[in-house]
């Protein structure tokens, strides 16, 4: 519900004050095709509180929950158990208000817990380092861009076909205005990744290759070859992971030598919350800190020698470098950071490594169910718990159809890559410890009725 307390005349006085001419003129950048023309439908201009409150949750009530259905979607947002004491833990008042650390004297318990998130983080990514977390894994994809210009002094960036469409989206956004060029692929429905091509691409120009791991189709691949084909031309390797529990089963990026790590941690501690706010990763070897994104905690000790924790590096931040900083991200996402952090402690290595076994194992179920529907072809072999399958046909009315009987199928590639005909069979499947055999059958029986 808007609050306006502004009349008329204090609007046209600020807008003057701005030199614009209308509210509208602040909305220029947006593109006119995304921008209401009129107001939405269905809603009265005017109401009391009593009604507003009773239409939206009539409008709420027309929501499909995750958790009431048989739930396969993925690609980047992932449906896992969230244990209560998250939520429990970071509604606590010295945790729910908190806000930047700008004063680390009467900051140590969010500094404190910073320091351990960047400590899981980086053991997680298999860095050097990592920072106090990023708004989401698609602004912390571009960072790692940002700061690969900055290493290298070059402005060539090339980024895999098996690299998140919206992240990629995030990206061009971006370079708009910094003048990188972007060399963009889609990828293609086959068992193997795009690694040899990228090799092929990368010259003098180059300052870097970004690839997915697991990529968008689910495929796992050794990032070590394309590592060494980067720093041979002396560009840098970055890494994306949007589903971390994957890496309690496999190698993390670091060891297979990425400069960059960054990544989405939602499927940690945080709920799917019709899409945010997230949390982004961000790791890199020791080498590259100073030109890394974001803030970082540090260890010290007080002048009676207790251990404490202080903002270390802040060099992003517009109000320490100004025009010279890093980046303008102007905050982390400290509480997104702390669920991570809890859930992340909650497990320890033996709980997440479980987790990822049990994961692994229900997809494998899944996709050997999935493939013995007639018509339906699993197009990878190797995954972790997200895997793409062929249905001989367009996904996209079919993953409607489905939803109208309840069962969420998964994401079509004709909704992330619309009009390639190519990709428009593809349909991306996600298994977490959430989904029973129940689900697999349900989901199994719903698709031979709708491919019939």
């Amino acid at each position: 519900m808007r609050y306006l307390p502004l009349t008329d005349h204090d609007r046209r006085a600020m807008l003057d004050v701005i030199g614009a001419g209308s509210i509208d003129d602040l909305f220029v950048d947006v593109p006119a095709a995304a921008r209401l023309a009129e107001p939405i439908a269905g809603l009265p201009m005017h109401a009391s509180e009593l009604s507003v409150e009773r239409h939206m949750t009539k409008l709420a009530r027309q929501n499909l929950s995750a958790g009431e259905a048989p739930f396969f979607l993925g690609c980047g947002a992932y449906r896992h158990h969230v244990p209560a004491s998250v939520d429990h833990l970071i509604q606590r008042g010295e945790f729910l208000t908190a806000y930047t650390p700008y004063q680390p004297e009467i900051a140590q318990g969010t500094l404190q817990m910073l320091f351990e998130f960047q400590t899981q983080v980086a053991r997680l990514l298999g860095t050097d380092v990592a920072n106090a977390s990023m708004y989401d894994g698609s602004t912390a994809c571009w960072e790692a861009i940002g700061m690969a210009r900055r290493i290298t002094k070059r402005g060539r960036a090339i980024l895999s076909g098996g690299l998140h469409p919206h992240y990629v989206s995030v990206a061009k956004t971006m370079a708009k205005y910094t003048g990188d060029a972007l060399d963009v692929s889609l990828p293609m429905l086959t068992a193997e990744g795009d690694l040899d091509a990228l090799i092929a691409k990368i010259d003098g120009d180059t300052s870097c290759v970004v690839v997915q791991y697991p990529d968008i189709l689910g495929r796992i691949a050794d990032l070590t070859p394309l590592a060494d084909a980067c720093h041979a031309n002396k560009a840098l390797l970055i890494a994306v992971v949007t589903e971390p529990v994957a890496l309690g089963a496999c190698r993390s990026p670091g060891e297979m030598d990425a400069d960059i790590v960054v990544g989405e941690g939602q499927s940690l501690g945080v709920g799917l919350q019709f899409g945010g706010p997230y949390v982004g990763l961000f790791g890199c070897k020791d080498k590259y800190v100073r030109q890394m994104p974001g803030r970082l905690c540090g260890e010290t000790v007080d002048a009676d020698g207790r251990r404490g924790f202080v903002l270390t590096l802040s060099t992003r931040e517009q109000h320490i470098r100004r025009e010279k900083a890093t980046s303008n991200i102007c905050t982390n996402s400290g509480l997104c950071a702390l669920a991570f952090s809890i859930h992340m402690t909650l497990l320890g290595e033996a709980g997440l490594r479980a987790l990822a076994a049990t994961n692994h194992a229900g997809a494998v179920a899944a996709a050997e169910r999935l493939a013995q529907v007639p018509g339906v072809s699993l197009v990878n072999d190797t995954f972790f718990n997200e895997f793409t399958l062929d249905l001989g046909r367009e996904a996209r009315p079919i993953v409607r159809a489905l939803a109208d009987k309840g069962v969420l199928a998964g994401v079509s590639l004709g909704r992330l890559y619309p009009g390639e005909q190519a990709l428009e069979n593809g349909l991306v499947v996600a298994v977490t410890e959430t989904t029973t055999p129940e689900d697999v059958e349900a989901l199994a029986t719903a698709l031979q009725a709708a491919l019939v």
